[in-house]
């Protein structure tokens, strides 16, 4: 048992304490990964903790972290470790950030990012809404510390939705030039009082449409977890939205719950379920689908990358 699983929930989520417990299914065995034993994943790891970088990976408890890092592929995550939010499905720890942004983070981040040799990196975040623009600034300032120091890495960011800031906050993020702009809508809109009570599920929507009004060069990403009870139409709905708000890729993974006080496991969706959703969103005319049990945002996001691009190129007829 980790540190991380001996503060919950007292600690690590004080806001769940008093929710009822919620049985913890076992998991089938297309869901199953085995434990990170690699020197690969000791490497990674032990580069995160010499630039003192906090990785969703971790704090999430994502499934797939044996395997990306055992490739070097890490996510780093930005401004700190503890949320403002409380989204019943997350497993970073929330409450009240004990300190203000890091300044010097933007250059450990870059300095992690030449030293692991990346192509592709992602950088994700907590919510800051006790920061004025949200974190904004500090996103642009890690976009440019990566340009500097890798100029040939590509750059996805997967961000808070900046609800309680001025617009101007989303423009500086813009500005900086991402090459992939991911914000997860996360789950089918009936269910965001209970998962998402912190945020509404159509200025997310909004805010990846007006990431291509800004700039319509930039690639934009949005993810679902499914699992959590919504059913197969309102999934085929979001996907609809997605569409129209002119988001490019779409991600679809299986909702695993972290402890007995968050949101229960409606049921474990069937790879042949994941199948005919992957379907469903290629005939949407998404140019980048992926959606398995184990997809995540970050999960083999440098091939999927490259493959985003070439179905761009081939769409607008400079890739034979």
């Amino acid at each position: 048992m980790s540190p991380r699983d001996l503060k919950i929930p007292s600690q690590r989520h004080p806001e769940k304490a008093r929710r009822p417990d919620n049985a913890q299914p076992k998991k089938p065995d297309w869901i199953r990964v085995k434990a990170p034993t690699s020197e690969g994943y000791k490497q990674t790891r032990d580069i995160m903790r010499e630039h003192k970088l906090v990785t969703v990976c971790e704090e999430a408890g994502c499934p797939n972290v044996g395997e990306c890092w055992s490739q070097g592929h890490a996510t780093m995550m930005i401004m700190g470790e503890v949320c403002t939010r409380a989204c019943t499905f997350c497993n970073i720890a929330t409450g009240k950030p004990p300190e203000a942004l890091d300044v010097f983070e933007p250059g450990r981040v870059a300095d992690a990012v030449k030293k692991l040799g990346l192509n592709h990196v992602v950088v994700t975040s907590v919510d800051r809404d006790d920061v004025e623009d949200g974190g904004a600034e500090h996103f642009a300032q890690t976009i440019r510390a990566i340009r500097r120091q890798s100029p040939d890495t590509t750059i996805e960011i997967l961000t808070p939705d900046f609800i309680r800031c001025a617009p101007e906050a989303l423009e500086v993020v813009v500005a900086a030039k991402p090459d992939v702009f991911n914000h997860n809508l996360e789950t089918v809109p009936g269910l965001y009082p209970e998962v998402r009570p912190g945020a509404r599920y159509f200025h997310s929507l909004r805010l990846l449409q007006r990431v291509k009004e800004l700039d319509p060069t930039l690639f934009t990403k949005s993810g679902l977890m499914v699992g959590l009870g919504e059913d197969r139409q309102a999934v085929i709905q979001v996907m609809e939205d997605m569409r129209a708000a002119d988001v490019d890729f779409l991600t679809i993974g299986q909702y695993l719950q972290p402890t007995p006080k968050h949101h229960r496991v409606d049921r474990f969706v069937t790879p042949e379920e994941f199948a005919s959703y992957e379907k469903a969103a290629w005939g949407k005319g998404f140019l980048m689908v992926s959606a398995t049990p184990l997809t995540r945002s970050s999960y083999h996001a440098g091939d999927d990358f490259a493959r985003l691009r070439e179905n761009r190129m081939r769409k607008l007829g400079q890739l034979a």
